[in-house]
């Protein structure tokens, strides 16, 4: 990865996290959308992909730990998150994290397709189904396609059931450790139009969950509406929000570059 210089870092980074059972593939082409607004930084959990020989992982707490070890040395500049359904929960909670670590915060926290901590979804709520019951779950959900319950059930089973209880796992102990808890973090919530999963409703409720700005967002599209690209240009509108401020103090005083650590996999780009 080519080093950046000073006169090049304006640009925010923005942390992307991923939905449960999946990888990065959804922010593939973000960057070309967001152009020089942000610096789009894919983080890929582990356990899938690249990663797949590492153990996923199924604690709030632990994640937060590696998550850290990806922030810490990337704060020389503004941040922004966005979190997708599962990501959603991980990028609040990662912020709360940085809050009570008296370090740098985002700029923004942006989660999408998603109700707060206090309130499950439906995915989080079928997790004690049975697998086959959870495969027509998804597929009424549009989440999968039909053939997971048809026959190839087995190779579902096999390969994405697992993984997608440890996600839901997660998702579990980070609305325990989040629930009801307020950040001093602008929020914004993005919902989908036609979102089964998490209603307008639901997605008004992270109202209550920080002490800053809050903006609640519709945009078209059922609970992937992160595959559209009405959300990288959003979020660039946010990015722009924010880089010109930064743009005037970055060429005063940055003299060292930046690099990204291996957490932020980018080779599904």
């Amino acid at each position: 990865m080519r080093l950046r210089t000073s006169s090049e870092m304006a640009a925010p980074w923005l942390f992307c996290f991923h939905h449960a059972g999946a990888g990065i593939s959804s922010f593939t082409r973000w960057q070309r959308e967001l152009g020089d607004a942000a610096e789009v930084v894919p983080v890929l959990l582990p356990g899938r992909g690249p990663r797949s020989r590492e153990p996923r992982i199924t604690d709030a707490a632990e994640l937060m730990g590696e998550l850290r070890e990806l922030i810490l040395p990337l704060l020389d500049r503004p941040y922004l998150l966005y979190g997708h359904s599962l990501g959603g929960l991980v990028a609040h909670a990662l912020t709360l994290a940085l809050e009570e670590d008296g370090l740098h915060p985002p700029a923004r926290v942006v989660v999408g397709a998603v109700p707060p901590p206090h309130l499950r979804n439906l995915l989080l709520r079928s997790l004690g189904l049975p697998d086959v019951q959870l495969l027509e779950l998804l597929v009424d959900l549009d989440a999968v396609p039909a053939e997971a319950t048809g026959r190839d059930v087995g190779l579902w089973r096999r390969r994405v059931v697992p993984a997608l209880r440890d996600d839901l796992r997660l998702g579990e102990s980070l609305c325990r450790a989040g629930a009801g808890t307020r950040l001093r973090t602008p929020l914004i919530a993005l919902a989908g139009r036609d979102d089964p999963i998490s209603p307008l409703a639901d997605m008004a409720e992270w109202a209550d969950y920080t002490d800053a700005e809050f903006r609640l967002q519709t945009l078209p599209g059922g609970h992937f509406f992160v595959r559209e690209a009405s959300v990288p240009r959003l979020l660039r509108e946010v990015a722009e929000e924010l880089r010109e401020p930064f743009q005037d103090e970055s060429s005063a005083g940055q003299d060292g570059p930046s690099t990204l650590v291996a957490t932020a996999d980018r080779s599904e780009r």
